[in-house]
């Protein structure tokens, strides 16, 4: 996940063949899913610092904290709000670990 070539996405599943980016572009709504996930997860970022340090004047460390968190979580982000646009975009395609 953390390599140079953490970007790269199969043009085609290796076990049905099937097409993921259908259209030039077709993946910019997944930039709208990877933001909400974002939120989400810095605003439990911020809870959890809260939690453990019982500090809300320190400016600096929930800025280090919520950096930290979004560089981490970059690459789950930028996989699953992929995955979770296919499924949206696609109902029609179920997984069946039987094929």
């Amino acid at each position: 996940m953390y390599g140079f070539h953490f970007q790269h996405m199969n043009e085609y599943c290796p076990v049905c063949h099937y097409r993921f980016e259908r259209e030039p572009g077709c993946f910019y709504g997944a930039m709208y899913v990877s933001y909400g996930m974002n939120v989400i997860e810095l605003l439990f970022a911020c809870i959890l610092t809260y939690m453990i340090t019982g500090d809300l004047s320190s400016f600096w460390l929930y800025i280090a904290v919520l950096t930290i968190a979004v560089l981490l979580l970059a690459p789950f982000n930028f996989r699953y709000s992929r995955v979770m646009l296919l499924f949206w975009l696609t109902p029609g395609v179920k997984y069946d670990p039987r094929d």
